[in-house]
């Protein structure tokens, strides 16, 4: 290197110079969530997993978890889907400060389940903004994108064959 070309952590400048190279654009900056409520002090999220389609409300109250009508120790009878359910509100700190109503369609009992605790952690989200970061890093802003594999033809299932007989 020569005696005129100068070495990048040699140069000396002012902040006045840095800024000016600098790019002074709003792209590069965080988005800013805002408080998204209805009329009625609710927060709304849909929230999906593998055939299931859960519309989900959520506001200020004691807990109530509201399935399809029914509350969710009916609906979900098996204690490991209503522990999938409330993992959000135990992740953000706020069990029992929520009311949740939902209705749910498509899919099965565990797929559902996955789709209400998607909703509720979009809901969440939308309702108090700053929760985000910490439901993301849980995983639960992800929507699970596994779904069943179609079948195909010449085939019994999606990849099984039907049953060789050499006779």
């Amino acid at each position: 290197m020569s005696e005129t070309q100068e070495r990048p952590a040699e140069r000396t400048g002012t902040l006045q110079d840095l800024a000016a190279v600098a790019p002074h654009t709003t792209e590069n900056a965080a988005p800013v969530h805002e408080v998204k409520r209805d009329a009625q002090g609710r927060s709304y999220a849909t929230g999906r997993r593998k055939d299931a389609v859960a519309r989900v409300w959520i506001k200020p109250g004691k807990g109530d978890i509201i399935v399809n009508g029914r509350p969710v120790v009916e609906y979900f009878a098996r204690p490991v889907l209503r522990m999938l359910i409330t993992q959000p509100f135990l992740i953000a700190d706020r069990y029992n400060a929520f009311d949740v109503y939902c209705t749910v369609t498509g899919g099965g009992l565990s797929g559902q389940a996955g789709a209400v605790r998607h909703g509720i952690s979009r809901a969440l989200t939308y309702y108090e903004p700053n929760l985000r970061g910490i439901l993301k890093v849980a995983g639960f802003l992800t929507r699970d994108s596994r779904v069943v594999e179609r079948k195909k033809y010449g085939r019994a299932k999606a990849r099984r064959s039907f049953q060789f007989s050499k006779r």
